[in-house]
């Protein structure tokens, strides 16, 4: 069940790459739709990993 969940994550990880390298190169409408979700997804997830980086980094003196 898991490996068909993780198969999916990196079908819509695999798609979406690929729509963004398509609008670059001037697709249609939906594809800059999709390049521009998945661009903003990959924003979203970089800026929760620098937070978790500066919640572990000053994690006190215990």
């Amino acid at each position: 069940m898991i490996g068909v969940l993780l198969i999916g994550i990196l079908a819509l990880v695999v798609g979406g790459c690929a729509c963004v390298v398509w609008a670059d190169r001037g697709g249609p409408r939906w594809t800059r739709v999709v390049a521009a979700t998945t661009v903003g997804a990959g924003r979203v997830l970089r800026r929760y990993q620098k937070s978790q980086r500066r919640e572990v980094g000053s994690g006190g003196d215990d």
